[in-house]
């Protein structure tokens, strides 16, 4: 059996039915499911597969000989939090104790790291493992995910195979709880609907015009897909970026959703928030040529597909992924 931690999450909800549908009769959720809203990602997750996250240690020491690999999506993801203690405990500390049971227990391991953790890119975008103690997050939630890669390439100890993914600016189903959080693509069709409109952000910065702020998006169908190749054919363990490889502006995105659904695009500017705007990037783009050589072939759907599929095949109807 697989497990699979942040499995009511976004990413992590996709995870599971990715692994479901590939005739894995077994996977395991672990979680906080105190969330109703959360919980609908994995309706299909029956209660007995269900672990709490505050539990799943000791539930793993008397099962690891079942576990195959666990992928390690649980995270608090909130890039407007800034109360540092609430990442040491989700993200880094519950990090630290997931490697060291895969260690002792000689279970695979993948986990979520985070392209937020490249800050203002000062440094590129390249996935080289001596890059990663340079660089500077922006913010609590990107420091939390460095400090994680950081220790991970410190340990002398490893798990038998293991991969750490920076993802890039991931969007599509069952992301219908994260709030503010969301993806410009969610937040368009929510708007379109209510208003017949699009508000994006403002730039404030005099290089970029308003609208053209440029972030790799890529579709949470390509990030599983990625994912489950991966923990299944196991080329060289290490900390790779996985985002499109190929930077677009917001203002794509929303004309892209403005064109799924046979509308004329009407697009407003405001101000960014200012409590997220100095530390707003503006400019993402992964490097992917380690990702790409580790699966060679991989083609990631063209950013106007994805969003049409997201918003024809799951927004409209209100479906899960």
């Amino acid at each position: 059996m697989f497990v699979v931690t942040g499995a009511a999450g976004f990413i992590g909800s996709c995870m599971v039915s990715r692994l479901l549908s590939s005739g894995i009769k077994k996977v395991i959720a672990v979680d906080d499911f105190s969330r109703e809203d959360k919980n609908r990602n994995i309706l299909s997750i029956p209660s007995e597969s269900r672990i709490e996250r505050s539990v799943f240690f000791e539930w793993l020491s008397k099962n690891y000989d079942d576990v195959e690999a666990i992928i390690h999506l649980g995270a608090r993801t909130d890039t407007t939090e800034f109360d540092k203690s609430v990442f040491d405990e989700l993200n880094l500390s519950y990090s630290c104790k997931v490697w060291e049971a895969c260690v002792q227990y000689n279970i695979p391991l993948l986990y979520a790291s985070s392209a937020a953790t490249y800050g203002e890119g000062e440094f590129g975008y390249k996935d080289d493992h001596d890059l990663i103690p340079k660089l500077k997050p922006l913010n609590p939630y990107g420091e939390s995910k460095n400090e994680f890669d950081k220790w991970v390439l410190k340990q002398k100890h490893h798990p038998p195979f293991w991969a750490g993914f920076k993802f890039f600016n991931v969007f599509g189903p069952n992301e219908y709880h994260k709030g503010r959080m969301a993806s410009v693509v969610y937040h368009s069709f929510k708007q379109i609907h209510q208003t017949g409109l699009v508000k994006l952000f403002r730039s404030h910065r005099l290089d970029f015009d308003d609208g053209m702020q440029l972030r790799d998006f890529v579709f949470v169908g390509d990030v599983v897909e990625i994912l489950f190749r991966m923990i299944q054919e196991k080329p060289a363990s290490g900390i790779y970026n996985l985002g499109s490889g190929h930077a677009r502006a917001f203002l794509h995105l929303a004309k892209a959703v403005f064109s799924a659904l046979g509308l004329e695009p009407r697009i407003e500017f405001v101000d960014t928030p200012e409590d997220i705007r100095d530390k707003y990037q503006y400019f993402t783009e992964a490097d992917m040529g380690k990702l790409m050589s580790a699966l060679p072939g991989f083609v990631f759907t063209p950013l106007e597909d994805a969003v049409g599929i997201y918003v024809s095949d799951y927004l409209k109807n209100g479906l899960y992924y």
